[in-house]
């Protein structure tokens, strides 16, 4: 498209951020909204606290301490639908901020966090989408961890969690946020890191310090957290098999578990088909591995009576747990795409992006689509998606086209294209303060809501950042077609397709 005179954006001298907290209503609550009312330095716009409890009639009620007066809200209580979920309804019923900081209700933010926090946020550069915060988890001075303190503590040393953690909104807008088949608070915030990754933005750690204390323990919490390779499965089937490494995740044990399991089986069914001697072979094959898992797990800890007890017991029933979850999530997730998966309108730029760019164009006879336009359209059409221009057009305000040569030039296009379900052109300049100019989201839902849509269910296809900051504003995903128009600033922290053929294969992907 071609460019005109903009101003360029300023930048706020203090950060524009909303926190959102997903709950279950536990005691900590109070506490972590305490902290947050007395850390130094600036206050987020909005305090939003999700309710994931499952279904009750009694409304959330916290204790609001008093700087927190009037910038705290409750959303509607999401039903017990998990923390990915939960985060989602959060961000989205959040004001307009530029950036959202996420938070757990068990956590407690350091007495300069905010001010800390507005330092990570003000050396973010432009293509940094997520910025984490540094966890201390406090464990006892006097004895050694328990298994489950040493489970907590190693939050400390994990990337990307959500216990801390302050992205872009742009950043979830282009992502869809949370995958919310991510049930359990497990994976969510690894799938979204590389999400977020994949979109072209980059991911720092910060300064700012938080203290996570260790809850109080729950028995076999060890075991039930088995479920979580079923989410593995899942991770595995959207990054594929080296998403640990990308994730910076540690892999686990599961190859062992495989193992000790198989091992018990084979003892049993070698048992019963009569082959003693081979029976009694698998049987020390499964013992020695589940002695060797229970000695890591009891090793490093208290050593005191309950503790060895409950480790002794779970170390021989986490093994084939880890599996049979395991093969669930192969079971449950066999067929999964990306999130949110593929939109159902594409919105795209008509000059730069569909044709090539003449200025001011009034001809009908210089309207020349770009290489494998029309095969790509047709795709998205065979493909049940509706397709749409959005367009500036301040050449009928300037003088230089006529409301009839516009019409003229637009059809033409549709006659070398094929026809768009939607037209939304905006004729006037800088000057005229309209809200449907790009960078203005007004274009993209007029188009969206014209095809009967939200903005969130479209993609917006461009080649320079006012197509891409009109996506984000309005809320749709955006996706950059760079051109000899496109700054090398508008690039960062941007997805990029190398021409229209390959944006549209992207699109019908799902975006991977």
């Amino acid at each position: 498209m071609s460019r005109e005179p903009r101003p360029a954006r300023e930048r706020a001298g203090t950060p524009d951020y909303s926190v959102v907290v997903p709950t279950l209503g536990r005691p900590s609550l109070d506490a972590f909204l305490r902290s947050l009312a007395e850390t130094r330095g600036p206050r987020p716009r909005a305090v939003v606290l999700v309710d994931d409890r499952p279904d009750t009639p009694v409304p959330l009620r916290p204790s609001v301490p008093g700087p927190l007066a009037g910038r705290l809200t409750v959303p509607a209580c999401v039903g017990g639908r998990g923390p990915a979920a939960a985060r989602n309804t959060g961000w989205r019923a959040a004001p307009p901020t530029e950036w959202i900081v996420f938070l757990d209700d068990d956590v407690l933010v350091g007495p300069d966090w905010a001010a800390e926090l507005a330092e990570d946020l003000a050396a973010a550069g432009p293509d940094v989408g997520g910025v984490q915060g540094r966890l201390t988890v406090p464990l006892p001075g006097d004895r050694r961890p328990t298994d489950w303190e040493r489970g907590t503590a190693s939050l400390a040393t994990s990337r990307w969690i959500t216990a801390d953690m302050a992205y872009r909104r742009d950043a979830l807008v282009e992502t869809g946020g949370f995958d919310e088949r991510f049930r359990r608070a497990f994976r969510e915030d690894a799938d979204l890191a590389l999400r977020v990754a994949d979109a072209g933005f980059r991911l720092e750690r910060g300064r700012r310090h938080t203290r996570h204390p260790v809850r109080p323990p729950r028995r076999f919490a060890s075991l039930r957290a088995q479920a979580g390779n079923a989410d593995d499965v899942l991770m595995e089937r959207l990054h594929g098999p080296d998403w640990y490494r990308r994730a910076d995740a540690p892999r686990g044990r599961i190859r062992r578990h495989r193992a000790v399991t198989a091992a018990a089986v084979a003892a049993l069914g070698l048992g019963v088909l009569g082959h003693r001697r081979l029976a009694v072979l698998a049987a020390a094959g499964w013992l020695a591995g589940t002695a060797e898992f229970a000695a890591a797990r009891i090793s490093p800890g208290p050593g005191d009576r309950a503790e060895v007890a409950e480790m002794a017991l779970t170390s021989l029933l986490i093994p084939p747990a880890a599996v049979a979850h395991r093969l669930r999530g192969r079971l449950t997730h066999r067929d999964v795409g990306p999130w949110p998966g593929r939109p159902a309108a594409v919105l795209l730029d008509r000059d730069g992006t569909l044709v090539r760019d003449v200025p001011y164009n009034n001809d009908p006879e210089k309207v020349e689509p770009v290489p494998g336009a029309r095969a790509a359209l047709d795709a998205l059409r065979a493909a049940g998606l509706r397709v749409g221009v959005v367009s500036n057009q301040s050449g009928v305000a300037r003088g230089l086209i006529s409301p009839e040569q516009l019409a003229a030039v637009n059809a033409r296009l549709e006659e070398l294209l094929g026809p768009f379900d939607t037209w939304a052109v905006c004729p006037h300049g800088d000057a005229d303060g309209c809200d449907c100019r790009k960078p203005a989201p007004g274009l993209v839902h007029r188009a969206a809501a014209d095809l009967g849509l939200t903005a969130d269910r479209c993609v917006v296809v461009g080649d320079i950042g006012a197509d891409i900051a009109a996506a984000r504003a309005a809320g749709a995903r955006g996706l950059l077609v760079p051109t000899e128009a496109t700054r090398p600033e508008e690039t960062l922290g941007v997805r990029t397709a190398r021409d229209l053929p390959e944006a549209v294969r992207r699109i019908l992907e799902g975006l991977r």
